[in-house]
């Protein structure tokens, strides 16, 4: 099985970040080392949290601490996900680009959190900073349709444009979550140089945060495995068996859908 590190953030109570996409990946049978960019009591959806960014020095001498402890060049993936600051994402590029140099097969999926619903929820220069020092190093990203269209400066709805415009980004997978599809559903979209396959699921009317980032995780622990078509309908339907599981409430229901 794989080593993985995971960078985003952390939360107690209501999965989202490290909290989401690290359970699929342990899962499966991966070893994850998980470096938070915040710590919070709660998700910002259940109300105001306590807790507090890492500090962008601490972050950089964990990170570098970290990765003087374990054999770097032995790291099969690195995921990332929220940021909270610029200077946590240069350190974090930093670290891909020399993990990169000592080992060619790393596989990187870049997660761009920072928008949704037509506006971003990070600072400008932190979402610039992803696109600009991150994406460059993606073997995959999972952008929502809001983030694609930010990133690229394009917006599209039907599936041709969007895997049209997700080539754009010049990385070898890209997955497009919450793209409106017919009768009541969403499509999350795999588009590879080869390809573009959708996957529609039920619009439900409480759907719970962390979903984005459980997919990212769930995806990445089976493509490690097998090939990304395989790993996309694998992790679709781990997902369609967590929000399942979570109707009615805001917080996913991991731990009893993996169980299953």
């Amino acid at each position: 099985m794989a080593i993985i590190l995971s960078i985003s953030s952390q939360v107690v109570f209501g999965p989202v970040g490290n909290s989401a996409s690290v359970p699929p990946l342990q899962h499966m049978g991966h070893e994850v080392m998980q470096l938070p960019t915040v710590l919070l009591s709660n998700h910002p959806g259940h109300g105001k949290p306590e807790g507090m960014a890492i500090e962008p020095k601490v972050f950089a001498r964990i990170l570098d601490k970290t990765l003087s402890l374990c054999n770097a060049a032995a790291l099969n993936a690195v995921a990332t996900g929220y940021f909270a600051s610029v200077e946590q994402v240069k350190s974090a590029a930093a670290a891909i680009r020399t993990l990169k140099s000592q080992n060619g097969a790393l596989v990187v999926l870049v997660d761009p959190v920072f928008g949704d619903h037509g506006k971003l929820y990070v600072q400008q220069e932190i979402a610039e900073a992803i696109r600009d020092q991150l994406l460059p190093l993606a073997s995959i990203t999972t952008p929502n349709l809001f983030e694609l269209s930010w990133l690229t400066g394009e917006k599209a709805k039907a599936r041709p444009a969007i895997a049209t415009i997700a080539r754009e980004l010049g990385i070898r997978e890209v997955i497009v979550t919450s793209v409106p599809a017919a009768q009541n559903e969403l499509e999350t979209v795999l588009v590879t140089d080869e390809y573009a396959y959708a996957i529609a699921i039920e619009k439900r009317k409480a759907i719970a945060n962390g979903t984005g980032d459980f997919l990212a995780g769930a995806y990445l622990a089976h493509r490690l495995l097998m090939p990304a078509n395989t790993a996309f309908q694998k992790s679709m339907r781990m997902l369609r068996r967590v929000i399942e599981r979570s109707d009615g409430s805001n917080v996913l229901a991991i731990a009893p859908a993996l169980k299953k």
